[in-house]
């Protein structure tokens, strides 16, 4: 079905939990919190997924994609440990970790486009007019959403500041 083999599945159902995931804690937190049981469950999807791509990617930018989702995750979920609770901490988190999103959903976007409906794909032509659009709609998405979210986090921190004097 869609053409997808059995570990294409297993790396399809393994990353699609992350959708949904990253969806509750930008709605409930305005970032992805990897401190939080919804922001482990996420660091596992992801890594299963961005993992399983090295064994069923056939164009090179699929392995670009994999190695830089890992080292933002990587670097997302480990930044306090090496900066603790500074001012730069949350923003080099949130970054890293809305990047991740970005990296999750402009892949999936495109192979749903180059598959659906099964036999006759929205989109057969990597340049298509749709699929572009598509992936500048993305593109559009994270910046607004990065910008929101690095204002949220100097306000927040400007916020903090002056109520600590």
């Amino acid at each position: 079905m869609f053409g997808i083999s059995p570990l294409g599945w297993v790396h399809t159902l393994g990353s699609l939990p992350a959708i949904p995931l990253a969806a509750y804690m930008f709605a409930r937190h305005g970032r992805i919190t990897p401190r939080s049981g919804a922001g482990r469950a996420y660091l596992a999807f992801m890594l299963i997924g961005a993992g399983s791509v090295f064994l069923i990617a056939h164009q090179p930018v699929s392995y670009a994609i994999g190695a830089a989702t890992i080292g933002l995750l990587v670097t997302g979920f480990c930044v306090e440990q090496f900066l603790g609770t500074t001012r730069i901490k949350a923003l080099i988190e949130t970054i890293c970790l809305s990047l991740t999103v970005f990296l999750l959903m402009l892949p999936t976007a495109t192979e749903i486009l180059r598959r659906v409906p099964d036999g006759h794909p929205l989109v057969t032509d990597l340049h298509s007019p749709l699929l572009v659009g598509t992936q500048v709609c993305l593109l559009a998405i994270l910046v607004v959403g990065l910008s929101l979210q690095i204002v949220h986090l100097y306000r927040h921190d400007m916020q903090s500041s002056t109520t600590r004097r």
